[in-house]
This record gives structure tokens, C-alpha cells and sequence, in this order.
């Protein structure tokens, strides 16, 4: 059977299963693309079926959350777990809250999780969560009250061994801290049943930075392949969250000239670059701030760009951090036509398929999120180890441990995605994930 009629047959499957579902649909199709030629050459893995078992989920669950504002009266939001993979390990993934959060996106995100998490070599099956819940503008005690509840539900399907959430976009030390206190009072048992704790109570050293940090080191790995180094490199960064400030920071203090940053009221750009003082301001003041990048644009300087992405200024290397299908094909183009020479997904697919496929025409090193932001899962996973094992290891050893951890996928990625001398990195990335993931479903049956 050739691959085009494999591949036909499975995307006319899927899409009936779920035509609403476009980000699932996105993830699923990207993977089965560049894995089907692996699967037919496998009769165990075309005997169990595993290319389609791979892309539903095992368990999704959808709940109430019912809480009380600050005036007394009742809201009401939905919350869900999609428990994607547990193949490899307990389900492993962050929770979201977010009021575009709607199943397609958890589907997408566990999906995508269950490859990454089987990239870095640990012990962690995927899932996703969260809830609509929006917590701008409300108080603390209302975002205390909203984690309790939502805990309060999600405590019956999530353990140690079973299912151990961490944090994502609004959902940072201070909501794992609430909704880990529900769970404890629950249960009476102090457990590794979250990450992504206050070092006060059972986390882990470098959480915050991981994915950030882990970024740089997979860029790093990807310019030491092709004879490269970061030192005054031009790099351009999307996002001003975490993710986003950490990787500027780390990328900074490595001699690196970083040019951008953005939200979505628009973007900064500073051609001569921001200095590891200038970020680290920014990630002290983000929490004071209405608007942190007009503010470093005060503090620092820089054009402040309203209503626009940075994919316009001149950079050697793109970092997308924000957010799914931030990068259009008419973003890559002017990448393209600039002489971007590297591109590497800090967000969780946040170029879309057309600009992937712009990247992939001119021969661009492409690095897929999967792969390029597993630092802060990698952390997650070893938290659990600490926090198994009543231990902590020290910000230098995490630090170090990160830092060849992002090697060795980027290796995987060579091994699995050289041909011809050109590594085509994120089929690498999705033949390495779709290998560890297929071989437990084959040895663990039906």
C-alpha cells in the first residue's frame, strides 16, 4: 500500500471522528505524515493498529466547576482532563485556565504531550487540562476559591501513580500551591500528585526557567550540529511569558543579541538587543505591570510596535512562544526573505502548516515544540523523582542534568531524521516519539 493511500485513509478517519476538533486534526495529521512509512514497514505495529489507537485518547474528562465570587454569587465554569497516553508512564501534562480552553485544544496539546514526554527517555505518559476560567482581573481569594473547587473535582482522577498535573498558561506556583492544598486536605497524604510546587513545599529547583532554559539548550545543540555558535547571533522571541523571558534571559547571558519580544497587544523590538539586566527587570516586574513590554520599552528602549507580531524584524534565529498557529505562512515568508536561518517552536505548535512547510521548502532547520520546549516537563519528571525519593537536588545539578537532557533528544532527532545529510528535525522528532510509544503498546497488547 503506498503512503499516500495510507495516509489518505487515515485522515479521512479521523476527520470523520472529529471534524470540528482543527488543532487535533492539525497535531494527528502532522505525526501520521511523517511516521507512516515506519508503520507500514512494521507488521507488528500495522497489527495492532497502533497508529490510530496512538491518536485517541485513553480517558477525557469533563466536569463542573461551580464556585463563588467575591460578591457571593455562583459562576460557573467547565474543566476537563484528557488523559491522553499512559503507555510509557503516569499521565503527565499542565493544566490550563484560559477561557479559549475547549476540548480540541486539551485533545491537541495531551496529544502532542504523549510525544514529548516519550522524547525525553523519562518515565511520563501525556495529558492535558485546565478550564475556562479566565483569572484576569479577579482577586486572589476568587482564583483560590475557583483551584479549590476545580480541585475538589479533578482530585478523583489524578495520584502519583496515576496522573500528576503541573502548571501552563495561567497557572503558575500560586494556583499548584491552592489546588494542592485542596488536594492534601482531601486525602491527608502529602504525595507528588502535582509539580510545579513552591520549593517551600516539595519543588523543584529551575522549574520556572525549564522550558525557557531548555529551549536555548536545544539551540545550542542545533548550532553546534551545524558548526555554529549563539554568541551575537540575532534572536527573535514571540510571547513575553515565561517561556518567552526565560529563554530570552538564558539566550542573553550566552552572548546571544535578543531582539523581540511580544503579547497580544502587539510587539517590542530592539535591534541593538536587551541586556540580561533589561529582561531580568522584566521578569521582576511582570506581576506589577499592565502592560510588562511598553514598560521595558520605557526602562530599556526599543519601537514599540502596536497590533504586531516581531516577524518582521531581521533575526537569525525565531523563537515562537505565544501561543498555537501564531505563525502564518506570510510570517515565515518574511523569515524567509530576511534570512532566518533557524527556526525553533518555544509554544506548543505555534506555526501553522503552511509556514512549516515554507520552512521546509527552503531548507530551514525547523525544531517542532515537542522537542525544542521538553525542559520544562523534563523538570517536572524529576521533581517527581525528588519528591518520590524525599529529596532535592541542588539549581547547579538540575541545571546540568536539563542541559543533557535536551541533547540527548536532540540526537534522537538526528538519528531518526538524516537523510541524505540534511536532519529534518521534526520528523526526527515525531519517528523517535512514535517509535518508544508504539513498542509499549505492541509489548503491552490490547
Amino acid at each position: 500500500m503506498s503512503f499516500e493511500s495510507n495516509f489518505n485513509a487515515f485522515d479521512e478517519w479521523i476527520s470523520q471522528r472529529h471534524p470540528d476538533q482543527q488543532e487535533y486534526l492539525q497535531a494527528t495529521r502532522e505525526i501520521a505524515g511523517d511516521i507512516i512509512d515506519v508503520y507500514n514497514a512494521n507488521e507488528e505495529y500495522q497489527q495492532f493498529d497502533v497508529l490510530r489507537r496512538l491518536t485517541v485518547p485513553e480517558r477525557i474528562i469533563h466536569f463542573s466547576v461551580c464556585w463563588l465570587n467575591d460578591a457571593g454569587k455562583v459562576e460557573f465554569n467547565q474543566g476537563w482532563r484528557v488523559q491522553h497516553s499512559g503507555l510509557i508512564g503516569p499521565y503527565k501534562g499542565g493544566l490550563r485556565f484560559h477561557p479559549t480552553v475547549n476540548e480540541s485544544i486539551l485533545k491537541f496539546l495531551a496529544f502532542e504531550q504523549s510525544f514529548k514526554n516519550a522524547l525525553t527517555g523519562l518515565p511520563m505518559g501525556g495529558a492535558k487540562g485546565g478550564s475556562d476560567f479566565n483569572p484576569k482581573g479577579r482577586s486572589q481569594h476568587e482564583i483560590m476559591r475557583f483551584c479549590q473547587t476545580f480541585m475538589t473535582e479533578l482530585q478523583h482522577h489524578i495520584g502519583p501513580n496515576t496522573d500528576v498535573p503541573a502548571g501552563d498558561i495561567n497557572v503558575g506556583a500560586r494556583e499548584i500551591g491552592y489546588m494542592y492544598g485542596q488536594y492534601r486536605n482531601i486525602h491527608n497524604r502529602f504525595s507528588g500528585t502535582l509539580t510545579g510546587k513552591g520549593l517551600s513545599f516539595g519543588g523543584s529547583h529551575v522549574r520556572t526557567e525549564a522550558t525557557g532554559f531548555g529551549l536555548i539548550y536545544m539551540l545550542q545543540a542545533v548550532l553546534e550540529h551545524h558548526q555554529q555558535a549563539i554568541e551575537g547571533l540575532r534572536i527573535g522571541i514571540s510571547g513575553a511569558g515565561n517561556v518567552a523571558l526565560h529563554a530570552a534571559l538564558r539566550a542573553a547571558q550566552l552572548g546571544a543579541t535578543v531582539v523581540s519580544l511580544s503579547n497580544s497587544r502587539g510587539c517590542i523590538v530592539n535591534n541593538n538587543g536587551f541586556s540580561e539586566a533589561d529582561i531580568q527587570w522584566a521578569i521582576a516586574h511582570k506581576a506589577n505591570e499592565d502592560n510588562i513590554l511598553t514598560a521595558l520599552q520605557e526602562h530599556a528602549g526599543g519601537d514599540w510596535h502596536d497590533g504586531k507580531t516581531p516577524w518582521d524584524a531581521p533575526m537569525d534565529i525565531a523563537l515562537p512562544c505565544a501561543t498555537q498557529n501564531e505563525l502564518d505562512e506570510d510570517a515565515a515568508q518574511t523569515l524567509v526573505h530576511n534570512d532566518v536561518a533557524f527556526i525553533l517552536e518555544g509554544a506548543n505548535m505555534p506555526c501553522t502548516d503552511a509556514a512549516r512547510k515554507v520552512f521546509e521548502q527552503h531548507h530551514i532547520p525547523f525544531v517542532p515544540g515537542k522537542a525544542a520546549n521538553a525542559g520544562g516537563v523534563a523538570i517536572s519528571g524529576m521533581e517527581m523523582a525528588q519528591n518520590a525519593s524525599f529529596q532535592r537536588d541542588s539549581y547547579s545539578q538540575i541545571d546540568k542534568t536539563l542541559q543533557q537532557i535536551m541533547r540527548d533528544i536532540h540526537q534522537k532527532m538526528v538519528e531518526e531524521g538524516t537523510h541524505n545529510g540534511r536532519t529534518n528535525y521534526a520528523k526526527g522528532a515525531n519517528i523517535a516519539g512514535f517509535k518508544r510509544l508504539a513498542d509499549a503498546m505492541v509489548a503491552q497488547g490490547i
